[in-house]
């Protein structure tokens, strides 16, 4: 088994979290998504991230606005609903959940 595999799995389950995290707070365009992702470590590409916001969209946790660009045609800026607001706090207790069961389970192998 390679490690690589292993590892992009592990960054797919939490790539919607991570997006719902980048968009707290204020709307961004798809590639600053991007960015933000990139500077994190977290790596994505354009066609892993537009399917995910069409979807978390779709599912009503997310909304955009299209904006004048000075800089060629108008940007599409995602954004939290308020419906997404409260996924993403939910989601931050399943993470915090998980994150201690995995630092526990390492703890223990450490002893």
């Amino acid at each position: 088994m390679k490690i690589e595999n292993t590892k992009a799995q592990m960054r797919k389950g939490v790539l919607e979290y991570c997006i719902l995290l980048v968009l707290d707070g204020k709307p961004l365009y798809a590639s600053d998504i991007i960015d933000e992702l990139k500077n994190s470590k977290m790596i994505v590409v354009e066609g892993t991230l537009y399917p995910l916001l069409t979807r978390l969209k779709n599912d009503g946790l997310l909304a955009y606005n299209w904006e004048e660009s000075t800089q060629g045609p108008p940007r599409k800026y995602y954004e939290l609903t308020d419906e997404g607001k409260q996924f993403l706090e939910g989601l931050g207790g399943s993470w915090n959940e998980l994150v201690d069961a995995v630092e526990t389970i390492k703890s223990r192998k450490a002893v």
